[in-house]
């Protein structure tokens, strides 16, 4: 057995048990990749993260993402705390500042601000719904065709059906039906919130196959709405993002589009810090 230094980061939250907890393994060029997916599916955690040496001279670190059944080339809140827990441990940038992280889809920038950190967004595939799947999907998570507004493909690493809806009040309202849900992937679902508040959206995403479960807080889903949304209109240039609420979470996610660049931010904490054995 090999020991590898360990963190368990709450993301999306500065305070502990409101985000989105990730594990993340240190060292871990040691480890396969049958290895790193046995303990993606041990920790039965949405994502577990592997920080290994990069190959691209340009990066920091390069990581390696699994949910408990594959392999992701990118997700967003591994993102932010796979970065947390580098610097955590000593992880010092070639640019002060700036992190550059190397994964599936590339490299991936990823700025240190006043207690967060925030990625740019990486590119994004957009396509329409054709109306079988809209209508199956409305179907599935138990909405009336009145209370959608739009409809998009978003995939930048995963590939998630979003819909925007008529208001945050329904986006908390949806109870999926998880025996039709499984005939989808991953669903997200967006709504405004009243204009004045701390929060512009309401975002909750949904996996659904035979795993059936509703993610926390999730940065892949928040950038693509993010591009998508801002893109089409229906959301200005800064704003933040809550998500989680029906779950007993407080995730906060912050978006900010400058230039043609989307970055997505947030806090991340340490909540466990130890060794592993493997």
């Amino acid at each position: 057995m090999t020991r590898f230094a360990f963190t368990q980061v709450d993301v999306f939250t500065d305070r502990p048990l409101l985000g989105n907890p990730l594990a993340v393994v240190h060292g871990a060029d040691a480890l396969d990749a049958a290895r790193m997916q046995a303990f993606a599916r041990w920790t039965h955690l949405s994502e577990t993260s592997f920080l290994l040496a990069p190959t691209d001279a340009a990066a920091d670190y390069r990581v390696r993402i699994f949910t408990p059944d594959h392999e992701l080339p990118f997700a967003g809140h591994p993102t932010l705390g796979s970065c947390h827990a580098w610097v955590g441990y000593g992880g010092v940038p070639k640019t002060a500042g700036e992190v550059v992280q190397q994964c599936g889809v590339g490299l991936v920038n990823i700025r240190l601000e006043a207690g967060r950190a925030a990625f740019a967004a990486p590119p994004l595939q957009r396509s329409e719904v054709d109306a079988a799947t809209r209508d199956a999907v409305l179907a599935a998570l138990g909405l009336p065709a009145a209370r959608l507004l739009a409809a998009q493909w978003l995939r930048n690493g995963p590939n998630w059906l979003a819909l925007l809806l008529d208001s945050a009040e329904t986006v908390l309202a949806v109870a999926p039906d998880s025996t039709l849900m499984k005939a989808f992937g991953t669903v997200g679902i967006v709504g405004a919130h009243p204009v004045g508040g701390e929060c512009a959206f309401e975002v909750r995403g949904f996996v659904g196959g035979d795993a059936g479960y509703e993610d926390p807080v999730t940065g892949s889903l928040n950038a693509g709405l993010a591009e998508w949304l801002i893109g089409a209109g229906h959301a200005p240039p800064r704003y933040v993002a809550a998500q989680g609420a029906k779950l007993g979470r407080a995730g906060r996610v912050h978006v900010v589009k400058e230039g043609d660049t989307v970055w997505v931010g947030g806090s991340s904490v340490s909540c466990v810090r130890g060794e592993l054995m493997l």
